[in-house]
């Protein structure tokens, strides 16, 4: 919907089956939208296998474990149907492909992931990071997980990439211009060449070629014209947000809980509290 209107709280486990069972509670044979979210979804909506799978991409039989081609090797055979029993597909797929929409935000996610494994634990950029989050545990600045607002703050910082080596900064300043000029509102007439930049720099970087780099790599004509209308930033803030509410909530999730998440968005909506300029005629 353009990220116009909100969304709807489902609280299923996420599996096969509930996800069946949503796409025909709305029907969606009728009206055939356009799908956007996180590759976990996107793999149940398809009926492909989750986790960490040899042929995982749904466009072409991609071989995530020939890592001495991914970075050579640009053309892998493509995928005729999703039969459930061959290449890693265990059900029957409940939307088409064509309407699909790769997640920008998710892909964003992934690509400073690889970089940020990449780092050496020891490095002054490395170190930097973990100073720029106090809060995030070890454990996740090790894996690389970061969310989209403490992406922002990375892409802003001077320091951060003044520490960075003659390599690390080529990739960085690579995938800020990724970010900036294709995954975002904007898509600049040469993003072919800045895409296919950032590709270069990651293998000079020794980054592990992850399903979210290799859809930039093989297929960035299936994206489409203006990611930034159609990201699934909405549903991660909603998804964040609701899950801090459910924490302080402790299960007793009713219509206290998601009136209080209401308010949360009316409080944090700095548009409704700006007061009007006093005026200078008095009577």
């Amino acid at each position: 919907n353009g990220n116009r209107f909100p969304l709807i709280p489902v609280h299923l486990k996420e599996d096969y089956k509930n996800v069946k069972l949503l796409v025909e509670k709305i029907n969606y044979d009728s009206y055939k939208w356009n799908i956007c979210g996180d590759f976990k979804m996107l793999a149940f909506l398809l009926g492909l296998q989750g986790g960490y799978t040899k042929y995982s991409c749904f466009l072409c039989l991609w071989d995530s474990r020939a890592v001495d081609q991914h970075f050579m090797r640009r053309e892998w055979p493509v995928r005729q149907h999703l039969q459930p029993g061959s290449h890693n597909v265990i059900n029957q797929s409940l939307i088409p492909v064509e309407k699909i929409l790769l997640p920008p935000l998710h892909i964003k996610l992934g690509l400073v992931k690889q970089f940020v494994k990449t780092l050496n634990p020891a490095s002054a950029v490395f170190q930097h990071i973990r100073q720029m989050f106090p809060k995030v545990s070890d454990a996740k600045i090790l894996a690389g997980v970061f969310v989209g607002p403490q992406i922002k703050v990375m892409l802003a910082c001077k320091e951060l990439e003044d520490k960075m080596s003659a390599v690390e900064k080529e990739a960085w300043i690579a995938f800020r211009h990724v970010v900036h000029s294709f995954l975002g509102n904007n898509k600049s007439d040469n993003y072919k060449e800045l895409v296919e930049n950032l590709i270069v720099r990651y293998a000079d970087m020794k980054c592990r070629m992850s399903i979210k780099l290799h859809y930039l790599h093989s297929h960035l004509e299936f994206f489409r014209p203006n990611l930034g209308d159609m990201s699934e930033e909405h549903g991660e803030r909603f998804h964040q947000d609701i899950h801090a509410m459910e924490k302080r909530y402790q299960g007793r999730w009713d219509a206290a809980m998601m009136g209080d998440y209401i308010w949360c968005l009316i409080r944090d909506d700095d548009k409704l509290h700006i007061r009007k300029p006093r005026s200078t005629v008095h009577f």
